[in-house]
């Protein structure tokens, strides 16, 4: 889930209340505070919300819910008078576009951080990493209206932003970091994606990177935002953009978008209607609220709610188009809760009673937990999803039967792991910059045959890792859990051979594997010293 770094200054001058009062009141909206410090609070927000992945969103939900400034926020849409032209190849690669402009705008170095930071952020949550939705920032003062979305030849060129010279869009894929890890989003294509002035000055090669020309700097004041994808979700992702912005006090403006079959204009900030009624929510939630305090409480999490007839229980509900998340009308229920406050719905005992006690998996688990703290290692969690480039390829492995997902929305998402020793690999190339030695481990499910097993799997990193050290490991676990075994040369890959070896029980069953992690194995995960680890099952 995204966490969001909000500065007390920042924050304080965008709600107009000091920071104890929102850090006392910003969990009741659906947030986990992480970590706090002097100058900032890292908050963690559920994916459902993405207007809430900046500073700007959640200050304007704090008004809400604070109740400072209740009610649907109105953002006025002017227009530009900017066109920008799709041609009819573009339809084929990467079909959906949205743009905007906001003008106005007075840059501070928190202001850039947030628009940066919620860029990234919608890139993860709606974009599904950029495969649905990219988005596209640009200093509008730098570049000539008319624009043009073109499906271009991989040989043309431009200068990429963080970069001093012109690549093609191939050298790009191949050689800008950008480029090289969202380069299968456009790989199998002929022609890429590319957005240009009437000049021919590059905007940017979505879904990869902008050009350096446009980059967003402190003097900026107008911006030109293109959200491009291969979903409707672009819409979504431009309002979210488009009224955080207006919370600084951009002035929003559309722009004409002209296709082959068709033109509409964007963004559309008109907010959606839905009907509901106050017996439907209480009947959910287990409250007696009337109709007005219901239209208070919607109005406390930024709706708009209005009485539809002289009953006492329909409600008109005005949606903000930055809301992504309201699909059902217990969607606007669970916002009706939160408004009334959670804290003050009263718990209650379910009529029947059970006893519960732990399961032999949870106690075995546990059990492993202790004993690898025990031995110095920090535990981990990471996802059971993977790809067959990390669990396969990575590890010098041969592709083995496995659960694939059906429909992967990332090609690092494509499989159910079948051992652990992969991803305690990843997490240790993503932790390069911590201090030597690092030790971690998991108790965690594989899916093997289609069926779930429980496995053990630990790593540890420093220069100084041998053999004699991860075997003094397993023979500790092999102690503690009492049971009785031998060790016989392994012919895994994924280690060196002659410092490998499998570990046997009951009479030669094979519950395992430990040893020094191959040299092409470490590389492959961009690490720099020696690994050693095991990985066990069935104990």
């Amino acid at each position: 889930m995204p966490v969001i770094t909000l500065y007390y200054t920042d924050l304080e001058n965008l709600i107009g209340t000091d920071r104890d009062t929102v850090l006392d009141r910003i969990p009741m909206i659906g947030a986990d505070i992480e970590r706090v410090y002097a100058d900032y609070v890292d908050i963690e927000f559920f994916p459902d919300r993405p207007d809430l992945y900046s500073v700007e969103g959640v200050a304007r939900a704090m008004r809400g819910f604070l109740d400072i400034e209740t009610g649907i926020p109105e953002y006025v849409v002017g227009q530009s008078g900017i066109t920008i032209t799709s041609d009819h190849e573009i339809g084929k690669i990467r079909p959906h576009l949205a743009c905007a402009v906001v003008k106005g705008i007075k840059f501070t170095p928190y202001s850039i951080e947030s628009l940066m930071s919620l860029q990234e952020d919608l890139h993860w949550g709606i974009g599904r990493n950029r495969s649905k939705v990219s988005i596209g920032v640009h200093d509008l003062d730098r570049v000539t209206p008319p624009f043009e979305y073109i499906a271009a030849d991989p040989t043309f060129e431009f200068v990429p932003l963080d970069f001093d010279l012109p690549m093609s869009m191939d050298e790009i894929l191949d050689k800008h970091p950008k480029g090289v890890k969202f380069a299968h989003l456009v790989e199998k294509f002929d022609k890429y994606p590319l957005i240009i002035d009437s000049y021919g000055t590059v905007l940017s090669f979505p879904p990869i990177i902008n050009g350096t020309l446009t980059r967003v700097r402190d003097d900026t004041k107008d911006l030109f935002i293109e959200v491009t994808g291969t979903d409707k979700s672009v819409s979504v992702a431009l309002n979210i953009v488009t009224t955080a912005l207006a919370e600084r006090g951009g002035k929003i403006e559309s722009v004409k978008i002209q296709t082959p079959d068709t033109g509409y204009t964007t963004p559309n900030l008109d907010p959606a209607t839905r009907r509901i009624s106050a017996s439907g929510a209480n009947a959910l939630l287990g409250l007696t609220l009337s109709r007005d305090q219901i239209m208070q409480y919607l109005g406390r999490m930024r709706f708009g709610a209005v009485p539809l007839s002289q009953s006492d229980d329909a409600i008109e509900v005005s949606v903000p188009a930055y809301r992504a998340d309201i699909m059902h009308d217990y969607d606007i229920f669970e916002d009706v809760a939160i408004g009334y406050g959670y804290e003050k719905i009263t718990s209650v005992l379910p009529e029947t009673m059970t006893i519960g006690e732990e399961h032999p998996i949870s106690l075995t688990k546990a059990d492993l937990r202790d004993i690898m703290v025990g031995l110095g290692f920090y535990e981990v969690m990471p996802f059971t999803l993977t790809s067959e480039s990390v669990h396969f390829e990575k590890m010098r492995r041969p592709h083995t039967s496995a659960t694939r997902v059906m429909h992967p929305i990332t090609v690092e998402q494509t499989m159910l792991r079948t051992t652990i020793f992969p991803n305690l690999l990843e997490i240790l190339s993503f932790n390069q910059h911590r201090e030597l030695p690092q030790r971690i481990f998991e108790v965690g499910d594989v899916v093997a045959s289609g069926r779930n097993a429980v496995h053990l799997a630990a790593v540890a990193i420093d220069p100084h890792a041998n053999f004699s050290e991860i075997r003094s490991i397993v023979d500790a676990v092999m102690h503690e859990r009492v049971v009785a075994y031998e060790i016989t040369e392994s012919d895994d890959p994924a280690f060196i051979d002659g410092r490998r070896a499998d570990i046997i029980v009951d009479g030669g069953r094979r519950a395992g594997v430990f040893g020094e992690v191959h040299p092409g194995v470490i590389l492959n995960f961009g690490l720099d010293q020696p690994v050693i680890g095991f990985e066990m099952w069935g104990l």
